[in-house]
């Protein structure tokens, strides 16, 4: 078989290391010869941002991150490393704290150094999303990208286990959209398989012992390469259900991913074959349903959309803004009243299989 793809790496740096954050921070700080620091957390994870840059001089500390970057707090943070000739921003959490620096970074061009404390995987790729009037919009911009990424799984050790199970099935699902995502071709494909591996190795690690730092590696290790594979492909059908479910409906970002996951699988797989297999030989089950379904039982995955606020009285309205969001390309035909089955499903946690 003859092989035809094209397939684009994003340039960055990666530094990995338990327990290695602040030493690395400074390192890069003076790598890139930055006078002007900004760093962006939430009050939640203020704290951590400040033991972590104590040794370096910051100009501004902003703590105004929201879930799934709003407009008008992109407006604000784009004012405020404007007007102190800010050349470096450094993101401490989550996908919105990394979003946020960002949705800076898209119209202002400065560079990004990434300190993730979950699995969201944002900070390995070139996908932006602002919300404005109940509407998240997303884009790639290679400005985005952050320069450099730093992974510390001891940042990770007060996430709590259901936020770490949410966090990293939110990777996964980029490892799975990936493989039939527009752009899917055989390196991220090989990436993908890897981050599931990785990341149906790491969970129940976490669940079993939080405190088990190799449990904790593995996931970050897998949410590194569920990015990438993800940023390589582009969106697929997943991504465009759960941005809308997230930026019209206010869900929260990983725990969405992690519900609607099972059944987007379920969906697509009869009609993807290759990506069915690659997926069922990453968890080592005969099927990849299986595998997934066999590790939602084992970490205590997110069971119902219901569960967070959605309801059957927004179906309709989702499943309009869906249709008009579609992936380019998608393994099975997306029609009004298939999408709507789905939603219904993962609304309820009815059994995924259902779907096919």
């Amino acid at each position: 078989m003859s092989l035809k793809f094209s397939h684009e790496t994003l340039g960055q740096r990666v530094l990995f290391g338990t327990k290695q954050a602040s030493q690395y921070l400074i390192a890069e700080i003076m790598r890139l010869e930055a006078q002007n620091v900004m760093v962006i957390a939430s009050n939640s994870g203020l704290f951590s941002a400040q033991e972590i840059a104590a040794d370096i001089d910051v100009k501004v500390w902003h703590s105004n991150v929201k879930m799934h970057v709003p407009m008008e707090t992109a407006i604000e943070a784009r004012a405020i490393a404007v007007d102190n000739d800010i050349d470096v921003i450094v993101s401490v959490g989550g996908g919105s704290a990394v979003g946020l620096a960002k949705a800076i970074a898209l119209t202002t061009s400065i560079p990004i150094i990434a300190i993730p404390t979950t699995y969201a995987g944002s900070e390995a790729t070139n996908v932006w999303g602002i919300t404005e009037s109940a509407r998240k919009t997303t884009g790639v911009d290679n400005k985005v990208v952050p320069t450099t990424v730093i992974y510390d799984s001891s940042l990770t050790m007060s996430l709590p286990v259901e936020m770490s199970v949410a966090s990293g099935l939110n990777g996964m699902a980029h490892c799975i959209d990936s493989l039939w995502a527009p752009h899917a071709d055989p390196i991220n494909a090989l990436m993908a398989a890897e981050g599931i591996r990785a990341l149906s190795a790491g969970l129940p690690k976490i669940v079993a012992d939080p405190q088990d730092i190799s449990g904790r590696d593995e996931v970050l290790y897998g949410a590194y390469f569920a990015a990438v594979s993800f940023a390589s492909a582009g969106s697929g059908l997943h991504h465009k259900i759960c941005h809308v479910l997230g930026g019209t409906f206010n869900l929260p970002h990983a725990q969405t991913h992690a519900t609607v996951l099972p059944y987007v699988l379920a969906f697509n797989a009869p009609f993807a074959p290759d990506a069915e297999q690659r997926t069922a030989a990453a968890f080592g089950t005969d099927t990849a349903l299986e595998g997934l379904q066999k590790l939602r039982a084992q970490v205590g995955a997110p069971q119902r959309l219901s569960d967070y606020g959605f309801t059957e009285e927004g179906i309709p309205e989702a499943v309009s803004i869906i249709l008009e969001k579609l992936p380019a390309h998608n393994p099975r035909e997306i029609t009004e009243e298939n999408l709507t089955a789905l939603l219904v499903a993962a609304l309820n946690g009815n059994d995924p299989a259902t779907l096919n």
